[in-house]
């Protein structure tokens, strides 16, 4: 017997225009599997998805009516159906999942730590998306940590490895890294990060609304409101880390610091509304960091097992560190769903608040 399933969904041309649909799920077939989504986190991170939702193809991992897209989000879930050997009902697994109660997942490379989805409509998409944890053979799993695992985890590994590439690279011969969107909780695991490595200035840029909160966790050297740029010496040699995809922001630092900004790489979009287009601008050309880029190279670098160690130590420090800053907090049913996806979009949520959601 099929399964309904409920599911947020956005317009593609109207980010601020959705609904909730229900939809059909097609009977298990051979390898397939059936979750529940139990949990999920959803921060500005799932803004920057939605934003490039068409760019970077987040809209090709599952499906919806046409002109709709489901954001995905990282959550747990639990298998209620199998027609996978290996895959048992009742396993709880952790992964990219969409904002839905249930998920139809195809299984393969089945191990014990986890497995590939490879259904062929995400057969071009990054691998790193289409892994799936089983939580009851992960060593770094806590049951009592799922909510920082969400809300932290996948946004503390995109700030490891836009850590690694600027360290890879001799800071680009730079004294001082600038991350726009300070606030944000990407931001911050970056800044962290950055803030071990002696001799390097970590630099934040926020709303005044947010200045108290950025200085008060501890990971910048300086804080500056988008209005007072001009505080920072121009001949600072800088990379900039553009969190917010302000194109304002982005111009403004680039005519401040002109030949001085050695690197400027664009990782979300925080302010996805002021995108624009993009225009010359003095120094180096913006590019896009992608995460998978750099992790192929480590995986490469450091062999099996590299990554895991290098991040799981970093991981673990963060961690003592968020409970000083951040609060948890629940959300149930479309409403909530409703009330917070608005919130984030027009940057009404506070810094200090990780949203978790579910049907």
């Amino acid at each position: 017997m099929s399964q309904v399933a409920e599911n947020f969904v956005v317009s593609r041309k109207d980010l601020r225009a959705h609904k909730m649909v229900e939809m059909t799920l097609p009977d298990l077939g051979d390898g397939e599997i059936l979750v529940k989504v139990d949990k999920y986190a959803f921060t500005s991170n799932n803004v920057t998805y939605a934003a490039f939702g068409e760019a970077m193809q987040y809209w090709d991992f599952f499906p919806a009516p046409e002109g709709y897209g489901r954001i995905p989000v990282w959550g747990f879930g639990d298998v209620v159906a199998s027609k996978c050997a290996g895959i048992a009902v009742g396993e709880r697994i952790y992964g990219y999942l969409p904002m839905s109660s249930h998920v139809v997942l195809k299984v393969d490379r089945v191990k014990p730590q986890g497995f590939v989805e490879v259904s062929p409509h995400r057969s071009h998409l990054a691998l790193v998306y289409n892994q799936y944890t089983r939580v009851a053979n992960d060593p770094t799993y806590d049951k009592a940590r799922e909510d920082e695992q969400c809300l932290l985890g996948p946004l503390f590994k995109t700030a490891f490895f836009i850590d690694d590439l600027i360290a890879d690279n001799d800071f680009f011969g730079a004294k001082a890294v600038v991350l726009s969107s300070a606030s944000s909780k990407t931001a911050l695991g970056t800044a962290f990060l950055l803030s071990q490595h002696p001799g390097i200035e970590v630099i934040g840029l926020t709303s005044p609304g947010n200045k108290a909160f950025v200085e008060g966790t501890g990971y910048y050297n300086r804080v500056a409101t988008y209005d007072d740029i001009a505080s920072i010496p121009a001949d600072l040699p800088v990379v900039f880390v553009d969190m917010a995809g302000n194109a304002e922001v982005i111009a403004n630092l680039h005519n401040h610091f002109r030949d001085a900004m050695k690197y400027s790489c664009v990782v979300g979009g925080t302010h996805w509304e002021a995108r624009g287009v993009e225009k010359a601008l003095p120094g180096p050309k913006p590019v896009f960091f992608f995460a998978p880029t750099q992790i192929a190279k480590r995986t490469k670098d450091w062999g099996p097992g590299g990554i895991e160690q290098r991040y799981g130590a970093k991981w673990q420090a963060f961690l003592k560190s968020v409970d000083r800053w951040m609060k948890v907090v629940p959300g149930h049913g479309p409403a909530d769903i409703e009330h917070v996806y608005l919130d984030m979009l027009d940057g009404r949520v506070h810094p200090q608040e990780g949203h978790m959601l579910s049907l």
